[in-house]
């Protein structure tokens, strides 16, 4: 099934990543640029942090305060509530390599992700998950990990998806009582398929970024596809937000190679679509 064409949201973006819907608000991190913004419904677009890194992608914990990832600085920040940044957690000392998405659950634990190896300048190599606890204490809990890019919880805590770029598969983890991740398997094959960022929807299916395939993809656990959204540019990530979680929102860019792309040109964009299945978590 192919939905309704995508409208343009917000254009300009040097790097667009990381979407989340917030308090009323879809949040983005413009890689690009090193800055998070707001953006609310009629495309008016506000900068609320600012963070010279790239990776940054970004979540919230439970009272609201903004993590940020600084993989430069080797850091997960927090953003207090009157705007100043603050380090949350250490990444260092577990690898040098980007570290990449981050996800909270409702106990204020931390899921970061590091790809591995210094992409594109090296060969790939495997990645892993760090678990970041409430009180900023961070170890790793999953390795072996190709690529490790999205990741999202199952809306009871009970479950962490990682997207798998050079897997081309969703791996899922049972999450037990401390936090650390269990019982690894393959949530969904994807074939071709090659997942950046990803949501998950009250039917508990994945919407999943595809760069190279151009598009955004719905699917459930075992991998059928259930929905196609083609774009005519990379789709890096994606959320389900607006007033009823109903609006899928598309982070998306001219993709040409990681050497090629993020130029002065700045084709990123916020994409958004209407679906009938709404967003949750």
């Amino acid at each position: 099934m192919i939905t309704n064409q995508p409208q343009v949201v917000l254009s300009g973006l040097a790097f667009g990543e990381s979407p989340r819907w917030h308090d009323g608000q879809l949040w983005v991190s413009d890689w690009g640029a090193g800055e998070v913004l707001t953006v609310d419904p009629s495309g008016t677009s506000d900068v609320v942090a600012r963070v010279s890194s790239f990776p940054m992608c970004i979540d919230f914990l439970r009272d609201g305060r903004l993590l940020i990832v600084d993989s430069a600085g080797g850091q997960l920040l927090r953003r207090e509530q009157d705007g100043s940044l603050v380090r949350h957690a250490d990444l260092s000392f577990l690898g040098s390599s980007p570290w990449n998405e981050v996800v909270a659950d409702s106990r204020d634990n931390a899921y970061v992700n590091n790809i591995g190896f210094d992409f594109p300048a090296e060969d790939p190599a495997p990645g892993f998950v760090a678990l970041v606890t409430a009180q900023g204490i961070a170890s790793k809990v999953a390795e072996d990990l190709w690529f490790p890019n999205g990741m999202v919880l199952a809306p009871d805590g009970s479950t962490l998806l990682v997207a798998e770029s050079y897997g081309h598969q969703i791996t899922a983890f049972d999450v037990t009582e401390d936090g650390g991740l269990a019982h690894r398997r393959v949530w969904a094959d994807l074939g071709d398929g090659t997942p950046d960022g990803i949501c998950i929807d009250a039917e508990a299916a994945v919407w999943y970024a595809d760069v190279p395939g151009q598009r955004c993809v719905r699917v459930r656990e075992g991998g059928e596809v259930l929905q196609t959204v083609q774009l005519d540019r990379g789709c890096f990530s994606c959320a389900l937000g607006g007033a009823d979680r109903r609006t899928l929102f598309m982070i998306a860019m001219q993709w040409n190679g990681a050497e090629a792309s993020g130029g002065p040109e700045r084709t990123g964009v916020v994409l958004s679509v209407p679906v009938t299945v709404p967003g949750v978590g």
